[in-house]
C-alpha cells in the first residue's frame, strides 16, 4: 500500500497506523502475513492500536489489537 505521508514501504508504527486506518482487505492481508511471519510486527501492531481503545468508533484498530494479543499469546 502507498501511504499518503510516507515515502517507505517498512512496516513502521505509522506506516502499521495507515494500513489498519485506510487500508483495504488486501493491505489488512498483506500486514496479516508480515505479523504472522514477526512477532515484532504484532508488538508493533498493540503499540499502534493501545492509545485508541478508549474510543468505541475505532473499530479497526479494535480488531487489530486483539488479533496480535490472541497471536502474541
Amino acid at each position: 500500500m502507498r501511504h499518503r505521508h510516507l515515502n517507505h514501504e517498512d512496516l513502521t508504527p505509522a506506516a502499521i497506523d495507515d494500513i489498519i486506518d485506510r487500508g483495504r482487505w488486501a493491505d489488512w492481508g498483506e500486514l496479516r502475513v508480515a505479523a504472522l511471519d514477526s512477532p515484532e510486527v504484532l508488538r508493533t501492531i498493540v503499540r499502534v492500536c493501545e492509545p485508541r481503545v478508549q474510543d468505541p468508533y475505532a473499530q479497526r484498530h479494535h480488531f487489530w489489537r486483539l488479533y496480535a494479543q490472541a497471536h502474541l499469546a
